[in-house]
């Protein structure tokens, strides 16, 4: 099971980072959530973490789950 931190913003959706436990996701989007830079910025929207869902039988990707977000205002 990995996980992978995104940042949503007036563009779509960048992807930040995969992570191989959820202790070190939860640590890396805990920092973001407290970036003055993300929260001041205006253009960043929010941070999401989440589970990367397994690849299906034919290859695709699975389905993400959301573990945590936080929407900037």
């Amino acid at each position: 099971m990995t996980f992978t931190l995104k940042i949503h913003d007036g563009w779509g959706t960048v992807m930040v980072g995969h992570f191989q436990t959820l202790e070190e996701a939860r640590r890396a989007f805990s920092s973001l959530c407290q970036d003055p830079w993300y929260s001041s910025d205006g253009t960043v929207r929010g941070v999401e973490l989440v589970e990367d869902g397994e690849p299906g039988e034919d290859g695709e990707p699975g389905e993400d789950i959301r573990v945590d977000w936080l929407a900037f205002k």
